[in-house]
């Protein structure tokens, strides 16, 4: 991933030898480096200190999967069954008295 950012810094600047294009081209890598870096900080400390992501993608998947979870706990709670192809079985434990 950095050897491609890399080779494309270095092929703007081949076809663009100007100190504007280079300033430029520092500043959109420095906003973009600091885009990421306000991402994880606020998913560190507002979303949930306890998970480690890889990337912005995990941090997605994680939030989808969150999502998934809540709403499933929302409809089981209603009393939908929307999952009637997997019923769960309701077994009742059975109180047996044990004589010695």
């Amino acid at each position: 991933m950095l050897a491609t950012g890399m080779l494309a810094a270095i092929l703007l600047l081949f076809e663009s030898p100007t100190l504007k294009s280079a300033v430029l081209l520092g500043i959109a890598i420095w906003g973009c480096a600091r885009a990421y870096y306000f991402a994880f900080y606020v998913i560190e400390h507002y979303v949930d200190p306890s998970f480690r992501f890889a990337g912005l993608t995990s941090f997605a998947l994680y939030i989808l999967k969150q999502r998934s979870e809540k709403s499933s706990a929302k409809s089981s709670a209603n009393g939908d069954s929307s999952d009637s192809l997997h019923p769960q079985s309701t077994v009742e434990p059975q109180n047996r008295s044990v004589e010695h």
